[in-house]
């Protein structure tokens, strides 16, 4: 029986299979809602045999977007335009998910795809981000303002008003972002947190309002829905976050309800030197897993059925997000399927095909 490909249950969700597609923005949003474009590109990989679907970045207030073109769920109606998506994803048999984020500092800026660099103005549809501290992360980017509590109340409050309507709108996995040096994780770093109240300064301010976020979510979803959290383990900087931070932080994250942590690293300053290579974050998975002892996710340059394989058969990592690779190959699953021996079912109209 090969690990790749055997199911994976969490609390009422059985995934058919260990293959995530991890959330990737697509900058192809208009108000948040996504479109054809979302149902294509995310049903896709259902169709390929991914056993999770999960949805990118999608903003819990219209200020967390990263850009313009962000998707979200902070309405109604942007619930009601996930709903075709997501009953397409979980009609070809993979479980639909959604990252829940907030991109603070890293917010208003323009998309990949622009001319421009850094800060979107107000006049081109930009607003005025928010953030911990009012540190800039780039100086092309616009300077944020820093969130007073009760600010930082309404954030906890709109993840978990984006949950509900992420269950609503048939989403059965919610991952809360705290990785890549969005809102969570400028909160959790003392390179991008400076605050000197209850929401700062030791590990337990800063880490205060990723915990409450988690709970809130939880709490939002109800005791059958799986809830994730994408952490990034190190900063790569020196006095950033670290290795040791985040297994300390798994185990709070487990005591108020999340399932899974979902590793990651980096991206909270521009100045860090990343060692990247394949599986190069598959470590800090497995750190977390045996440390903490909570199930991971390990996500990071992994390409090849008999790499992810070999991750899940050495007990670094319970699921295995792929991100690019399967940008380049939505069939990926079936093509790893037949190469490790493992049965796997195509749509009946692939058939011919296999």
């Amino acid at each position: 029986m090969s690990h790749l490909f055997a199911p994976l249950t969490i609390r009422g969700t059985t995934l058919p299979n260990r293959i995530g597609v991890s959330p990737m923005c697509q900058y192809s949003a208009r108000d948040g809602l996504p479109d054809q474009w979302h149902l294509v590109h995310l049903g896709s990989r259902a169709i390929g045999g991914a056993g999770l679907v999960l949805a990118e970045a999608t903003a819990v207030q219209a200020v967390g977007r990263i850009s313009p073109q962000d998707t979200g769920l902070w309405n109604d109606e942007q619930a009601a335009a996930w709903r075709p998506i997501t009953e397409f994803i979980r009609a070809h048999g993979a479980v639909a998910g959604v990252q829940l984020a907030h991109a603070g500092r890293k917010g208003s800026t323009y998309s990949p795809f622009a001319d421009e660099d850094g800060g979107v103005p107000d006049e081109e549809g930009g607003w005025t981000p928010v953030a911990p501290s009012a540190l800039a992360f780039h100086e092309t980017y616009r300077e944020p303002v820093a969130l007073d509590e009760a600010g930082i109340a309404e954030v906890v409050a709109d993840f978990a008003a984006a949950a509900e309507r992420a269950v609503a709108a048939g989403f059965q996995v919610v991952e809360v972002h705290a990785a890549h040096g969005y809102l969570l994780h400028q909160f959790l770093s003392p390179l991008s947190n400076r605050r000197t109240d209850g929401y700062g300064g030791d590990f337990a301010g800063r880490t205060r309002l990723t915990r409450e976020v988690t709970a809130a979510v939880r709490a939002a979803v109800g005791e059958d829905v799986p809830v994730f959290v994408r952490v990034s383990a190190t900063d790569w900087v020196e006095g950033g976050w670290t290795a040791e931070d985040t297994v300390r932080l798994a185990r709070d994250l487990a005591e108020v309800g999340a399932d899974l942590v979902d590793v990651s690293t980096g991206g909270n300053v521009p100045t860090a030197d990343i060692p990247v290579g394949p599986g190069y974050q598959v470590p800090f998975a497995e750190a977390v897993r045996r440390k903490a002892d909570v199930p991971t996710a390990a996500v990071g340059l992994i390409t090849e059925a008999r790499q992810a394989e070999q991750v899940l058969a050495d007990g670094a990592a319970d699921l295995v997000l792929l991100g690019r690779e399967l940008l380049r190959d939505p069939y990926w699953p079936l093509h790893a399927a037949a190469q490790l021996g493992a049965r796997i079912t195509p749509p009946k109209q692939y058939a011919r095909a296999m």
